[in-house]
């Protein structure tokens, strides 16, 4: 990626001071979704490394991975599959329960959304700490999907998320990193 096209994701995300707690620098993506250009940019970044790769799925993490999963999966012209909190969810599915700052939750997919062998790129806006990804990563296994990647656009290495992944086996792709959040 371009240092161009960094400074323009960069300045696309409003960060919040103070939210949702005292001392919490919160990187809000909805404006960098609300431009067009920034939004195809991120896209494009998150995809272009897998074109041609023969991605089967991109599995993308409640909410915000929803929207850009679904822009990838189109890229990439890839099946999407939705990994959702508990009791979201129609059909006969797969969960895992894991932490978080205040207790446990759960997510959960179709156990039909991924064949065991499908190659599948897991999608989300943040890695902070990978508490989340990482109970994604645990699900998407759980049925036999082969895990090429986890992407992201934002990424807070000084919390630890990416190495979690890493040391799962997973590569880690993310678009911008903001230090010392």
């Amino acid at each position: 990626m371009t240092s161009s096209t960094t400074e323009k994701l960069l300045s696309a995300i409003r960060t919040i001071a103070d939210y949702p707690k005292p001392g919490v620098q919160f990187r809000d993506i909805t404006t960098l979704l609300g431009d067009a250009n920034a939004f195809a940019m991120a896209v494009e970044g998150l995809a272009q490394p897998f074109v041609g790769k023969g991605v089967n799925k991109i599995a993308g993490i409640e909410a915000r991975g929803f929207i850009l999963g679904g822009a990838v999966a189109h890229r990439l012209s890839s099946g999407f599959v939705p990994i959702r909190k508990k009791g979201k969810l129609p059909h006969d599915t797969v969960r895992v329960a894991y932490s978080l700052e205040y207790g446990l939750d759960e997510m959960e997919m179709h156990r039909d959304g991924v064949k065991p062998g499908e190659k599948v790129i897991l999608i989300d806006d943040l890695i902070a700490t990978g508490g989340t990804a990482e109970a994604a990563v645990k699900l998407l296994g759980q049925i036999g999907a082969d895990i090429v990647a986890a992407c992201f656009v934002i990424d807070l290495p000084d919390l630890g998320g990416r190495k979690k992944l890493e040391a799962l086996g997973v590569p880690v792709r993310t678009l911008i990193e903001f230090e010392g959040d």
